[in-house]
């Protein structure tokens, strides 16, 4: 059974900054898709970030040059590094390893909570 563990949030102040950990117990993990998705509330579940196997990486445009995806395959970890962050951004972020869509799996989520 896969496990993503999500970790690394909390509550900092407008203009801070924070990195989010994602650790799977996947054995193919490198072939993965990883990608960060965050629900505020009252709010559907959004894409923020991803990056897959050849280490392509996607952001949604508000996020752009201010958030950066990593991976780690030799730890099985996926990093979200935040900076310039807004009370916007505040919301549960969780993990996603997908090898299909009908393969995938999510962690249990990690509150952003930003500050104005």
């Amino acid at each position: 059974q896969v496990q993503v563990v999500e970790s690394g949030g909390g509550l900092v102040q407008a203009g801070g900054s924070l990195r989010l950990s994602c650790a799977a117990s996947a054995r193919l993990f490198s072939f993965a898709l990883m990608a960060w998705y965050r629900q505020a509330p009252g709010k559907q579940r959004e894409l923020v970030a991803s990056i897959d196997s050849g280490g392509n990486t996607y952001y949604k445009d508000s996020v752009k040059d201010r958030f950066a995806i990593s991976r780690d395959n030799a730890k099985n970890t996926v990093y979200l590094q935040m900076n310039s962050l807004e009370p916007e951004d505040t919301a549960v972020y969780y993990c996603n390893l997908k090898f299909t869509t009908n393969n995938q799996y999510w962690g249990q989520g990690t509150q952003v909570t930003v500050s104005s």
